[in-house]
């Protein structure tokens, strides 16, 4: 038997009260993964192959308003104060997770979404994106969910928007029924208020292959993706009691080493995806000599060019005397 996305909607929504107001507005934080996801069991429902990891960016994300319309027949969609056309791939997205909470009423809705990192360039704007749009359209219709259906229905329209339901460390759980109901993330209790968290954004261009298709040109080609699943979930155990014991080496070791794992089965992909710029591999090497040099600093990169740098704040200093550009946030009170 297979499932829809509607399916998991209705069986989530169905027997929610309907308390529409006219305006809701929700802020997600972008998710930085530290043991990434890579690889669908079910790509309809995003249900993926391994369990994943991440961390909260609190200053970064994406702010979304959902406006109920009158006496229209189509919704409208801007992103980034700019209107996007029907015939955009963002805006059928968009519309038909819409749709998922419709439940077959004519609403119609007005979408502004603003991001403030960039699009479709690796920093995980459609985890953050996807999270906002699930929180306001619950919020426009009433329906009053907790964080795991919240962290389902996100997933459904991105498959990491699913931890950016929540802040601080997370852990998105497989699941294993085939309905996807138990896949989803949930918050870790840990704190840790000297980790810092470097943006290194070498471009904002849009990458030329989007995750989804890259994830299934990596199963579906390389045969070093065997070996990923198992490395990934003993990464998870590695990082959770690092982030218990702040164990602030063990978790870079584990998160660049993760990294590098997932993007070497991308290149072995046919044909080669390879996400990396010149000034990609510029950075790694900067951050590998700083390791020499004695400065613990590691880092992480998502499906895009875009260099993600782990430190903790003693070394901060050194960090922006290399990497100038660098915006740091501070991942924790």
């Amino acid at each position: 038997m297979t499932f829809s996305r509607v399916d998991v909607a209705r069986s989530l929504l169905g027997d929610c009260e309907y308390r529409p107001v006219d305006v809701f507005e929700a802020w997600a934080p972008v998710n930085i993964a530290l043991c990434k996801y890579w690889g669908k069991r079910d790509a309809a429902l995003n249900l993926p192959v391994n369990d994943s990891l991440s961390v909260a960016l609190p200053d970064k994300g994406t702010r979304t308003r959902v406006t109920r319309l009158q006496g229209e027949s189509k919704d409208i969609v801007f992103l980034n104060d700019q209107p996007v056309s029907e015939a955009d791939g963002f805006y059928q997205k968009v519309v038909a997770h819409l749709n998922l909470f419709r439940l077959d009423r004519g609403d119609r809705f007005r979408i502004d979404t603003v991001n403030n990192i960039a699009t479709a360039a690796g920093l995980a704007s459609s985890a953050s994106g996807f999270a906002a749009l699930t929180r306001a359209t619950a919020g426009v219709q009433g329906f009053n969910l907790d964080g795991k259906a919240l962290s389902i229905l996100a997933r459904v329209g991105s498959g990491s928007a699913c931890r950016s339901v929540f802040d601080g460390f997370v852990r998105w759980h497989k699941g294993e029924a085939v309905d996807g109901m138990d896949s989803c993330a949930a918050p870790l209790s840990q704190v840790w208020p000297g980790l810092r968290l470097g943006v290194l954004t070498l471009t904002g261009a849009a990458k030329k292959v989007g995750s989804r298709e890259g994830m299934a040109r990596t199963v579906e080609t390389t045969p070093l993706y065997s070996a990923w699943p198992a490395q990934a979930e003993a990464d998870i155990a590695i990082l959770e009691q690092a982030i218990v014991d702040r164990d602030f080496e063990l978790l870079g070791v584990t998160a660049e080493h993760n990294a590098m794992t997932m993007h070497a089965t991308m290149i072995a992909s046919w044909p080669p995806l390879l996400y990396w710029e010149p000034e990609s591999v510029a950075v790694m090497q900067k951050v590998w000599q700083l390791r020499k040099d004695g400065v613990p600093v590691y880092l992480t990169m998502d499906a895009g060019p875009n260099v993600k740098l782990l430190f903790e704040s003693p070394v901060e200093d050194s960090i922006r005397q290399v990497f100038p550009d660098v915006e740091v946030v501070k991942l924790f009170p």
